[in-house]
């Protein structure tokens, strides 16, 4: 039975074995949460200036730009510096900019602009820290211990975007918006901490000199990569198509005729899927097929969303969307994981700037989407329609890229 046992919760390896990742890792997450508590708090303070969710609605486009900006251009700057270093002075911005957070809000500035661009340089500093801090892991760790690496790392994130809210909503009831910004600035001292303790990563062979031209020649690379096109391709069909996230509110209210605690819920409950996916996903590390892997993750995720969108009860439409949760992360490990293993390491950090843009703009065109259709044509039909064509894409992709079908861990667990 403790045989039994191993094999099906997370492999602990890399944390246990490799204590430069160990370190890293806890870092991450406590800054990871502190995060999560400034994205819940800013909202709070924007609205309270302005009592405009108009005005709480343009946090997402002014943080969208410079990131997508930062991660095109500025992870360039991963493959052309030591890594290493890059992360500390991102982690040095983070910092202050947080400081510059406490700093209004302590003075009573009562300035929306500054809270605006005081966003824009977190999003656009994060565009450039991701990509850095991911391209560490193929070097600190071998290549079987990468998909666990991915599983801690969803570990991670997903504490850190259930507990990070729950614990802002808690310091802004107890101790106002100056204490969640203070403990924001704190957070970070854990991930400084942990890359003071890194050795030096210069970038690999293949880099060049940061800037257009080496943007340019990472786009001409992935070109010719269509099994690292489709880790992209695929969670852009998932994320616009079955993302129905814009309409948590109003099916809060109209299908489930719950109050505002069923939103929370609503959003809560991907995540909390993903985190119980990641703490049993100890069979992942033995899965050789990743490709194929990652095309019935996502097939699973709009499966899911369609059985959230045809349930009229609370309860079951939580089940579905923690299922699709659960899809998600495994979608997310093994994706990341291709990307890191067949990736030059002179080419990691524009890669990851390219993954980091998809993450974060396939959900906003999610928003858009499914909106638009809701509107059109009802909520039901919008996600349930989103789940199909989820499923429809994906299998679109799968026969146009057979390579991807058939492509394999280069070295399995």
């Amino acid at each position: 039975m403790t045989s039994v046992l191993r094999r099906l919760v997370i492999d602990t390896r890399p944390l246990r074995d490799y204590p430069q990742y160990r370190r890293l890792w806890a870092g991450q997450t406590i800054s990871l949460l502190g995060t999560q508590i400034t994205l819940v708090v800013v909202p709070v303070q924007v609205y309270a200036l302005t009592g405009s969710s108009f005005a709480v609605g343009l946090l997402g486009l002014v943080a969208l730009i410079p990131l997508v900006a930062s991660g095109l251009i500025g992870s360039t700057l991963v493959d052309a510096f030591d890594r290493r270093r890059l992360a500390l002075g991102t982690s040095a911005g983070f910092t202050l900019a947080s400081v510059v957070l406490l700093a209004q809000q302590q003075a009573h500035l009562r300035q929306v602009w500054l809270l605006y661009l005081v966003v824009a340089v977190q999003s656009g500093l994060a565009g450039i820290d991701s990509p850095a801090r991911r391209a560490f892991i193929p070097r600190l760790l071998p290549a079987d211990q990468v998909a666990p690496a991915n599983a801690l790392s969803q570990i991670s994130y997903n504490v850190a975007l259930t507990g990070g809210p729950l614990l802002a909503g808690l310091v802004l009831a107890t101790a106002g918006v100056g204490a969640a910004y203070l403990l924001d600035v704190v957070s970070f001292a854990g991930s400084a901490y942990a890359l003071l303790r890194l050795h030096p990563m210069p970038p690999g062979p293949g880099g060049m000199r940061p800037g257009v031209a080496a943007t340019l020649d990472g786009f001409r690379f992935l070109g010719t990569q269509p099994v690292l096109m489709m880790t992209f391709g695929a969670d852009i069909i998932a994320m616009i198509f079955g993302m129905p996230r814009a309409l948590f509110p109003a099916l809060a209210q109209q299908r489930f005729h719950a109050g505002p605690g069923a939103v929370g819920l609503l959003y809560a409950a991907v995540a909390a899927g993903a985190l119980l996916g990641a703490l049993g996903s100890g069979p992942l590390a033995r899965i050789r097929r990743q490709g194929r892997a990652v095309l019935l993750a996502i097939a699973g995720w709009g499966l899911a969303i369609i059985g959230f969108g045809l349930t009229a009860s609370l309860g079951p439409a939580l089940i579905f969307l923690a299922l699709a949760g659960v899809a998600d992360m495994i979608s997310a490990v093994f994706r990341s994981t291709i990307l890191q293993q067949a990736t030059p390491d002179g080419l990691q950090g524009r890669m990851q700037g390219v993954f980091i843009v998809v993450v974060a703009g396939g959900p906003r065109l999610g928003d858009l989407e499914a909106g638009g259709v809701a509107t059109l044509a009802g909520l039901e039909f919008s996600v349930v329609s989103g789940g199909l064509a989820a499923l429809a894409g994906i299998g679109l992709l799968a026969a146009l890229v057979p390579s991807f079908r058939r492509y394999e861990a280069r070295s399995p667990g």
